[in-house]
């Protein structure tokens, strides 16, 4: 197979996204339409000031969902009443751009999101004003990716996407076209 692998999605938004946005928003040039600017996946592990051991599994399921390496995050600052140090690993991250982060919205919206456990739909209030849709999930396990046997803990994730778009309405009609199934 010669030449460059193009994500569906990639593909999807050059021909269907683009033109759709141009229209409803009336944009005079195609720079102006948003984009997924990237995705970020952060999991916050408490329970690791006791079982480091925990973060690991995290890391390896990190990498297996993404396809690229997770890095542990770190803490700041020492806070006495959860017993962390400075300097203690107490998190997992994932930021992914470019055709990466194409594949895992892809497979997040068309297989994740049905695999989970009474879902309707995502909320439309997951907007921070700027463009930006952030959420949480309760478990890892909607990814087939993960096994559930090998599984050490269910732990939730949060899953922040990050566009070009000034406002949230133009970023929720883009990740509508998309296919992001959110309630009405």
């Amino acid at each position: 197979m010669a030449g460059r692998y193009v994500s569906r999605l990639r593909e999807k938004f050059s021909k269907e996204i683009v033109p759709a946005m141009m229209k409803k928003f009336k944009y005079k040039s195609t720079m102006q339409v948003p984009r997924v600017e990237k995705i970020v996946l952060n999991v916050g592990m408490g329970e690791a000031t006791d079982n480091i051991k925990l973060l690991d599994s995290v890391v390896a399921e990190l990498t297996a969902i993404t396809g690229q390496k997770a890095v542990l995050t770190r803490s700041k600052k020492d806070i006495s009443n959860f017993k962390i140090r400075k300097g203690m690993p107490i998190g997992v991250r994932v930021t992914l751009r470019g055709d990466r982060m194409l594949d895992f919205l892809d497979r997040f919206i068309n297989v994740a999101l049905p695999r989970a456990r009474d879902f309707k739909g995502i909320q439309g209030k997951l907007f921070d004003g700027r463009g930006n849709c952030s959420m949480g999930l309760k478990e890892q396990v909607i990814f087939p990716e993960v096994d559930v046997e090998k599984t050490d803990q269910i732990h939730g994730m949060d899953i922040t996407i990050v566009t070009t778009a000034d406002k949230d309405e133009d970023a929720k009609a883009m990740l509508e076209l998309y296919g992001m199934p959110f309630k009405k």
